[in-house]
């Protein structure tokens, strides 16, 4: 059964959001442990906090365990959880440790990633999940999260969030991979891809005796810029996904009639550390850019490049050299081979040199963002010019210049119409 609030205009209330939630796990009936699993901080605007908080608050102690969808990201801090999921006991929470808190449940074969990518990649895909998902003490897994354009998937969440935010690497590395070599501009908006059908075939197979409700949220922005809930889906198969997608497309995408000439992104300190986590600037916008526009990236907390040590290094030695440099580069070295995830994110941080990328990071040098083919700016000087606080989202006016502002780049997908399929 599918439980769903919400519409174009609609701007749901706590009160609604909670309500529907207690009337969706009526129906499924009293549960003696649940496991939680929201995203990390990087999607704090997701409401996943809350939800997770008003899980909490009906299941009380039968809420045992609460395990953030992290992927690759770094852990969550003390707080980070605080601020995201309010009062709720800290001991309830549990690191993905991504290299080695996962177990294997099967695989999706080769020929079907072959078909899948067209023939370019020719490996199985191992389906990988923290242990506590197939925990049998568990009897309900609370997979919450928010639907949106997703570079890698198509649409973001849904068994993604299980089978990537609490997988292991190979399957990590693998399926970013997949959609890397297939093309992230033909995958972005569609819920029918390639990765999506890897995730569908492992979680039909796999995953079909794991009791899995899934929470959905679509979040956009209103017409006075203000942050709202546009919907709330709940339901235990792909039709609240489909549903979900369906209304994220309509207010989540942005489609442009002309090309922008230059873009300024600002990514919020306290979510963006990382050029990984950071180059959603590029990801969501790069649809929209004219052939030779500057896309500017107003970065003041990003302080590395990668999630982690090893990927950080990969990231540091190769650049954002585009696709054919990148995929020579796979070639070549065995260790980025091991980490085609590292691979998949230097494709797509690079503008194919279609369009220049200048960061404005907080805490990298000049050397280091020149080093990986970026152009670098002072970021104090951008960040006087470009005043995020004086800006709003959407075409500004800054001392003659006409820019297109974008104050979070993971509430959406900008692009022109033409590009759009």
């Amino acid at each position: 059964m599918l439980f769903f609030a919400g519409s174009e205009t609609a701007e749901l209330t706590a009160t609604e959001l909670r309500n529907l939630l207690f009337q969706a796990l009526d129906h499924f009936g009293p549960r003696k442990r649940v496991l939680a699993v929201p995203p990390d901080f990087t999607r704090v605007h997701s409401r996943a906090g809350e939800l997770t908080r008003y899980a909490y608050d009906y299941y009380r102690y039968s809420l045992a365990a609460v395990l953030p969808a992290t992927g690759t990201h770094a852990p969550m801090t003390a707080a980070e959880i605080r601020s995201m999921f309010s009062d709720m006991p800290l001991n309830l929470f549990h690191v993905h440790d991504w290299r080695e808190s996962v177990v294997t449940l099967g695989e999706v074969p080769a020929d079907f990633i072959r078909e899948q990518s067209e023939g370019l990649l020719d490996y199985l895909w191992p389906v990988q999940v923290n242990r506590l998902i197939v925990d049998p003490r568990f009897d309900l897994i609370l997979s919450i999260g928010q639907v949106v354009p997703h570079e890698v998937s198509g649409m973001a969440n849904y068994n993604k969030n299980l089978l990537i935010g609490t997988g292991g690497p190979e399957a990590i590395h693998r399926s970013h991979f997949l959609g890397a070599v297939y093309g992230m501009e033909r995958i972005m908006g569609q819920t029918d891809t390639p990765v999506r059908r890897v995730l569908n075939y492992a979680a039909d197979r796999f995953l079909r005796d794991v009791p899995v409700l899934y929470v959905l949220s679509v979040v956009a922005k209103n017409a006075s810029g203000a942050l709202v809930t546009r919907g709330l889906v709940i339901g235990d198969d792909i039709d609240s996904f489909q549903q979900a997608a369906h209304l994220s497309r309509k207010v989540n995408f942005m489609s442009m009639d002309r090309h922008i000439q230059k873009a300024v992104v600002f990514l919020h300190p306290d979510e963006y550390k990382s050029t990984w986590l950071g180059n959603k600037a590029i990801y969501r916008t790069r649809m929209a850019l004219a052939d030779d526009a500057e896309l500017i990236v107003l970065a003041p907390g990003v302080q590395a490049f990668g999630e982690d040590v090893v990927i950080d290094n990969l990231i540091r030695r190769y650049g954002y050299a585009g696709t054919p440099n990148t995929l020579a580069s796979v070639q070549q070295d065995a260790e980025l081979a091991a980490n085609l995830g590292a691979a998949a994110h230097l494709i797509h941080g690079s503008s194919e040199a279609r369009f220049a990328i200048t960061y404005c990071p907080g805490k990298l040098s000049k050397e280091e963002v020149e080093s990986v083919g970026y152009r670098f700016a002072d970021l104090s000087k951008m960040m006087t010019r470009y005043n995020p606080l004086q800006l709003s989202d959407g075409y500004n006016i800054v001392d003659g210049e006409e820019i297109f502002f974008v104050s979070n780049p993971g509430l959406g997908l900008w692009a022109h119409s033409q590009r759009i399929q």
